[in-house]
């Protein structure tokens, strides 16, 4: 009785593909198609640069030294808290951390200014944002003219990129500009 039903299934639908000869073809491509917008679309939103700070101090424990948002991947550099390791990671779009590179002869000198700052990565990113509302796709520790600071990038609801530095000790917002080359419009405010 089973393989009779089969039988009788299998030959019904043969039928209605010689029958439907391409529409029906098409038809079960665009249901292939919907199916696979619809997989496309349960795939999490790229995450903040809160989340990847968070993911990579979980997998590697430290101080962020920078984030960047490359594509959909964050780009993450953490420091150990004793500033003699230094750990390059990738965060992807769903949170998940890959370690690229890992080095445990790091100069702890080199790295006191950054272990030893108030105000951390994190929290550097947050008040470049209360000043500028927008998404963070750039931190990074800022010590190369010998005085220390946050620079935060921010893409603005406009559209326009912001240039912040942030104080290591306050996280006031100290300097900001604008990159008029993202808007169309040159406000004058930079």
């Amino acid at each position: 009785m089973k393989r009779t039903r089969t039988l009788y299934v299998s030959a019904a639908t043969a039928v209605v593909l010689m029958a439907g000869g391409p529409a029906a073809v098409a038809s079960a491509a665009t249901a292939d198609t919907a199916r696979t917008a619809a997989a496309a679309a349960a795939v999490p939103a790229q995450v903040s640069a809160e989340e990847a700070a968070a993911a990579a101090l979980k997998h590697y424990p430290g101080v962020i030294e920078s984030l960047d948002l490359d594509g959909a991947v964050w780009q993450v550099d953490v420091v150990s808290k004793d500033g003699r390791g230094h750990a390059e990671l990738e965060v992807s779009a769903t949170g998940a951390v890959t370690e690229q590179n890992k080095d445990t002869n790091e100069n702890a000198a080199e790295n006191k200014p950054l272990t030893g700052a108030k105000v951390t990565a994190e929290q550097a990113a947050k008040a470049a944002l209360a000043a500028h509302p927008g998404q963070v796709t750039t931190v990074e520790w800022d010590d190369d003219d010998g005085t220390a600071s946050w620079h935060v990038e921010i893409k603005g609801k406009d559209g326009k990129t912001r240039d912040v530095q942030v104080d290591h000790a306050t996280g006031k917002v100290t300097t900001s500009g604008s990159d008029s080359g993202d808007s169309d419009s040159d406000d004058g405010n930079n």
